[in-house]
């Protein structure tokens, strides 16, 4: 990550996507997410954070001006630190709700992806200063719906993919928050780190993303890169598949994955030429050797 990347600070204001459903756009912003902000007439659901408690404090700020006074909940799509790192602003103030897999997951990794983030560059260790992992308030199994008040939130597990307890969040059954299952014009993010973190399973991935494409949801809100319509699945579905065929050809070749991975990447810039961090394509492959079936 180069030292020059503007710090990963959450700015501007709510834009609304769709009736009482607001994003703060990450502006293309390297590790800060898109932040959902869904307001019903009784109860406001923030969909992630942010890194670190300064962000954290300003996406409070900003549901509290859309609030007006209603309750407050927070959720996660996934435990990564820019996503759910600043929910300790949130702490006594909102009900923080997740489901059981992402709540130990935090549990497992969440220290060790503390130390890791930290040590990216002196911008990303300054916005984890201070940083304390919360435990959620409510811990759901299988899927949850909060009534907002004329509008609801269908928490959705689906892990495991980007990683073992991804969350999406379906808004009226028309607006889909996708996390980091979703990235638009950026090549997928596949955590693949062994032997620290080999969570990702990029076969199961493709099948969470033809479930979401069957939901044929009109907003698409990624965990990075602008809001889309249901269009962004299939772009992403596309890549992953084409990763996956090539990984697979090569490996029943015996082409080792080191080779795989050079191959795929040259064959991958140039048909997404327009996608950035091209630096996930390694891991892709990688991903994918590691979960062939023998």
């Amino acid at each position: 990550m180069p030292s020059s990347a503007p710090p990963p600070v959450v700015r501007g204001e709510p834009v609304e996507v769709a009736d009482g459903v607001h994003v703060i756009p990450d502006g293309r912003v390297e590790l800060v997410p898109n932040v959902g902000i869904v307001v019903g007439e009784d109860a406001v659901l923030v969909v992630d954070t942010g890194m670190g408690p300064r962000n954290g404090a300003y996406v409070l700020e900003q549901a509290r001006r859309l609030a007006g006074g209603r309750r407050l909940y927070l959720t996660l799509t996934h435990f990564h630190p820019e996503h759910g790192y600043g929910a300790q602003a949130f702490k006594g103030v909102a009900t923080i709700v997740c489901n059981r897999a992402q709540r130990d997951e935090l549990r497992r990794k969440g220290a060790a992806y503390l130390a890791m983030f930290r040590g990216l560059r002196p911008a990303v260790a300054a916005e984890l200063e201070g940083v304390e992992l919360v435990a959620p308030d409510l811990v759901h199994d299988g899927e949850a719906e909060i009534d907002l008040g004329g509008r609801t939130a269908l928490l959705r597990p689906v892990g495991p993919a980007h990683t073992v307890g991804d969350q999406v969040v379906l808004v009226d059954g028309r607006v889909l928050f996708g996390g980091d299952l979703l990235e638009t014009r950026i090549f997928p993010i596949a955590p693949y780190f062994p032997p620290h973190d080999t969570d990702v399973d990029p076969r199961r991935w493709i099948d969470v993303l033809d479930r979401l494409a069957a939901l044929a949801p009109e907003v698409v809100v990624p965990g990075h890169g602008e809001v889309a319509g249901a269009a962004l699945i299939h772009d992403v579905r596309d890549y992953l598949a084409y990763v996956r065929t090539e990984a697979d050809r090569l490996r029943a070749a015996g082409v080792p994955a080191d080779e795989a991975a050079a191959a795929v990447d040259r064959s991958a810039r140039d048909r997404w030429p327009d996608w950035e961090r091209p630096e996930w394509i390694t891991p892709a492959v990688h991903a994918f050797y590691a979960t062939a079936a023998d």
